[in-house]
C-alpha cells in the first residue's frame, strides 16, 4: 500500500525544508513538493514535523539479573517506544558463565522475536571470553552483531580484566567490529561498598558515594589507552560525567578512534533525587551526578564529544510487592524494594525508552541545549551510522526504510506512568509538561501510533543484521 505525506516540514541531521514524501512498500520512494497522490492513501501533516524514527542503542529489556528480570518484555518495550517516537533499538545479548556467544544470541532471539513491534538488533555483551569465545567474534560480525560489550565494573559478576578488553578490542578491529565499554573501575567500587555497608550506611544516595566520578574518569582514560594501543574503534556508553567526557576528548584530540553517549536521566537529575525518600527509583550506574556534570554534557554533546543520547532503559518495578495491570493483564515482578534496607542490593536501572523524545524537544532543543538537527542527529542518524543501520535507518531519503514520526510541536502532555506505556509503577518524569509530542508513527512504512490508537502487533518488529562499518564520528 503506498502512502503519501503531504505539507509537513522534513527534519534530517543537516536540512529543515518542505516536503511530501511518498512511501510504497515500506521504503521512501519519493520526496518533492505537490507531489500527486495517484492510488496512494493521503496523510496531510500540514504543521507538523517529518522526523526520522528515533533509535536508541542502549537497552535491556527483558534481561534477567541474580534475583528478578527487567520489567519491560519486548512487546512492552516496543509499544512504550512507538509512543515516544522511538522506531529502533539495539539490545544487550548478555553472555552468560560458560555459554557460547550463539547460545547467547539464540536465547535472546526467543524472547525477542514472537514479541517484536518495531524493529531491533542485538549487541554482545562478553562476560566470559575463552579461547572459543574468542574465535566466535568474527562469525558473529559475518552475521550481523558488529558490536561487542564489555563491563569494567560489577565485579565477581560481570566485570573482565583488563587482558580480556585487550584481546576483544583486537580482534574486534581485524574483523571491522565495534568494542562498547561500561566504563567504571569495579575493583576500587567494589572496597567502597564493602566499606560503606560495613559502617552502616546504606541509604540509596550512598550509590553513588561509592561509585565517585573518579572511578568512571579513570576507567574511561584506561579503555582509551588500551583502543590506542591496540587501534580499534571504541564506544564509551552512559558517560554521566564532566571529567569521564574529557577523557574522550583527549583521546579524539590525540587521534584515537573513540567515541561515546550520554543517557537523558543524566542531563536532569542529581545525587540529591537519592536523598528523596523513594531515592531507589534513581539508582542506576555510573550513578546521578551533578548538575555542573549536566551541564557538561550538554556542553560534550554540543561541541561532538559525545556523538549520541540514549536511553539505557534498564526497567525494574520500584515496588514489585504490589501487581500492576497493563493491556488488562496483571503483572507482577520483585524490584527495587530488594534493595530497601541496603542500597547495594537495589537493582541498576531505570526506565526511558519512550520519554527520550518528547523530553529532549521541550527540555533541551526547547530550552536552547541543542538544536532540532542536532537532536535528530545525536537520537536517529549517528546511531544508524556507528552502528551499521545508515541509511537504511536514521534518516529520511529515497531508498530509506521508512521510519516516519509526524511530529506535532504544538501538542501538550503530561508525561507518566500512562503517557510512557512502560509496564512499570513509576516513571521519572511524572508530572512533567510538554510541549510537542508523536501525532503518527510509522515503521517500514506500517502504522503503529494514531495519536491515542495503538496498532502495533506482537512479531510485526524485524530483527537487524548490520553493517560491520563503524565509522568515527
Amino acid at each position: 500500500m503506498k502512502t503519501l505525506i503531504k505539507n509537513g516540514t522534513l527534519v534530517t541531521a543537516a536540512e529543515t525544508f518542505a516536503a511530501d514524501v511518498l512511501v510504497d512498500d515500506g521504503k521512501i520512494v519519493l520526496l518533492g513538493n505537490d507531489l500527486p497522490a495517484g492510488d496512494a492513501a493521503v496523510v496531510d501533516a500540514k504543521g507538523r514535523f517529518l522526523l526520522p524514527g528515533g533509535i536508541d542503542v542502549h537497552t535491556h529489556v527483558d534481561m534477567p539479573t541474580a534475583v528478578t528480570r527487567t520489567a519491560d518484555d519486548f512487546y512492552t518495550a516496543h509499544k512504550a517506544a512507538a509512543f515516544g517516537g522511538t522506531t529502533c533499538h539495539l539490545d544487550f545479548v548478555m553472555q552468560g558463565k560458560g555459554q557460547s556467544l550463539r547460545q547467547a544470541i539464540d536465547e535472546w532471539h526467543a524472547h525477542s522475536d514472537p514479541k517484536a513491534v518495531v524493529d531491533y538488533g542485538f549487541h554482545v555483551a562478553i562476560t566470559d571470553l575463552t579461547e572459543s569465545v574468542l574465535n566466535e567474534i568474527p562469525q558473529m560480525g559475518r552475521e550481523g552483531v558488529t558490536s561487542l560489550k564489555l563491563f569494567m565494573a560489577y565485579k565477581e559478576t560481570l566485570q573482565v580484566d583488563d587482558t580480556t578488553l585487550f584481546k576483544t578490542l583486537m580482534k574486534a578491529a581485524e574483523n571491522g567490529m565495534l568494542v562498547m565499554v561500561h566504563a567504571e573501575n569495579g575493583d576500587a567500587i567494589d572496597v567502597l561498598v564493602k566499606e560503606a555497608v560495613t559502617k552502616g550506611h546504606l541509604a540509596p544516595e550512598w550509590h553513588a558515594h561509592t561509585r565517585p566520578a573518579w572511578a568512571e574518569a579513570e576507567a574511561t582514560m584506561r579503555a582509551v589507552a588500551l583502543a590506542g594501543i591496540a587501534g580499534a574503534p571504541l564506544y564509551v556508553v552512559h558517560v554521566s560525567n564532566a571529567m569521564a567526557a574529557d577523557q574522550l576528548a583527549y583521546g579524539r584530540a590525540h587521534g584515537l578512534p573513540v567515541m561515546g553517549e550520554t543517557c537523558l536521566q543524566y542531563f536532569f537529575f542529581t545525587v540529591d533525587n537519592l536523598r528523596q525518600p523513594d531515592g531507589a527509583k534513581f539508582v542506576c550506574s555510573p550513578p546521578l551526578r551533578t548538575a555542573a556534570d549536566g551541564a557538561a554534557l550538554w556542553q560534550a554533546i554540543r561541541n561532538n564529544t559525545l556523538q549520541v543520547i540514549s536511553t539505557d532503559h534498564c526497567p525494574f518495578m520500584f515496588d514489585g510487592t504490589q501487581e500492576i495491570e497493563y493491556e488488562g493483564k496483571k503483572f507482577k515482578m520483585p524490584g527495587k524494594e530488594l534493595g530497601k534496607d541496603n542500597f547495594a542490593k537495589i537493582p541498576n536501572g531505570i526506565p526511558g525508552l519512550g520519554d527520550r523524545m518528547p523530553i529532549l524537544w521541550t527540555h533541551g532543543v526547547g530550552k536552547g541545549h541543542l538544536s532540532l538537527n542536532r537532536m535528530v542527529e545525536v537520537c536517529c542518524t549517528n546511531p544508524a551510522k556507528i552502528f551499521g543501520l545508515y541509511p537504511r535507518k536514521g534518516t529520511l531519503v529515497v531508498g530509506s526504510d521508512a521510519d516516519i514520526v509526524i511530529w506535532d510541536p504544538t501538542m501538550k502532555k503530561t508525561m507518566g506512568v500512562k503517557t510512557s506505556h512502560h509496564r512499570l509503577d513509576y516513571n521519572l518524569y511524572e508530572g512533567w509538561e510538554v510541549t510537542g509530542y508523536p501525532e503518527k508513527v510509522f515503521v517500514r512504512g506500517s502504522l503503529l501510533v494514531d495519536g491515542e490508537v495503538w496498532h502495533g502487533e506482537p512479531g510485526g518488529g524485524q530483527w537487524l543484521p548490520r553493517s560491520s562499518h563503524t565509522p568515527i564520528l
